[in-house]
């Protein structure tokens, strides 16, 4: 199978999973409302980044360099999917802009509204908090809303010593 082939494949299969996100917050919608439903998946979404942290616990909870580079392996086929760029990396912080996002994408390309897509990359993106806390260092994101350029803004800040 060629590299293009793969990363197809790989791509559609994030895309399946904003989709997978979107499915879930319609049903329990209808069933909850969209208010609580958006607080039980962020915290469902929460509780996955805490097991992906794991990955990440050896450099808290300031090696930020290597969260940095251990973090960007992580990420499956960079450039085709979240296409990340590095606005900083120093001992006080790491801030990563993510340009693209297949989420995004496939909420786009399935006719949601911006404020439809704001409020799945706000489920979606609460990954990235238990990540990064549950790896031990402190975190914010700015997720997308419209008109922001690319996607989600990543801030990793040094966490707790002891934390």
């Amino acid at each position: 199978m060629t590299d293009e082939k793969w990363r197809e494949l790989l791509i559609n299969a994030i895309k399946s999973r904003a989709m997978f996100y979107y499915a879930f917050y319609k049903e329990f919608s209808a069933e909850i409302g969209p208010e609580k439903t958006a607080e039980i998946m962020k915290r469902a979404t929460y509780k996955r980044g805490l097991e992906i942290g794991k990955h990440f616990a050896e450099y808290a909870p300031g090696d930020m360099e290597g969260l940095k580079d251990s973090f960007l392996e992580f990420m499956p086929d960079p450039k085709a999917t979240f296409n990340p760029k590095l606005d900083r990396c120093d001992s006080e912080g790491l801030d990563i802009q993510l340009q693209s996002c297949p989420l995004k994408d496939a909420w786009k390309e399935a006719g949601l509204s911006d404020e439809e897509i704001t409020i799945m990359a706000s489920i979606a993106g609460h990954v990235d908090n238990g990540t990064f806390e549950g790896a031990g260092f402190d975190f914010h994101a700015e997720t997308w809303k419209p008109g922001h350029k690319g996607c989600c803004q990543l801030h990793i800040r040094p966490g707790k010593k002891g934390a």
